[in-house]
């Protein structure tokens, strides 16, 4: 990583134009040209510098749903309950923790109904019940982190 690499991931950090050509506004920003940006946007992924690079979209503001959810499953049966929850097309993203709760995923839907007929299902399917961890509150943190 150079002071090139170093000067886009602090660019981007602090945002992204939404614009018909939003790649080459930032690359001239920086005195790149568009393809140069996007060939090391794109080697800084491969080579997991970055691990996404992507739109976070709030699916609640556009009139949908989401949850964070949670099950306790033995680990013999682990990969095969894995492979049920994330056969839903509801699930955007299930990680394995060192914990009680050792499947987390989340849950995306249209609407609110949609989450809980999600969570019988994937009961139904699994044997394990799914605990609904339903957002509260929000905050916003602006974390940062310079390259």
């Amino acid at each position: 990583m150079d002071d090139t690499d170093r000067a886009i991931i602090n660019t981007l950090q602090r945002g992204f134009p939404v614009t018909d050509s939003p790649y080459r506004g930032v690359a001239q920003r920086l005195g790149l040209n568009e393809a140069d940006l996007i060939e090391r946007l794109a080697r800084l992924l491969d080579a997991k510098v970055l691990t996404r690079f992507g739109p976070l979209f709030q699916a609640e503001r556009m009139g949908g749903a989401y949850t964070l959810a949670a099950m306790s499953v033995p680990d013999a049966d682990f990969e095969t309950v894995a492979a049920l929850v994330n056969a839903h097309a509801e699930v955007a993203h299930n990680y394995r923790r060192d914990h009680r709760y050792n499947m987390w995923f989340v849950l995306a839907t249209e609407t609110e109904p949609e989450i809980e007929q999600a969570i019988a299902r994937i009961e139904r399917e699994t044997g394990h019940q799914v605990l609904n961890l339903p957002k509260l509150r929000e905050y916003f943190v602006g974390l940062e982190l310079r390259a």
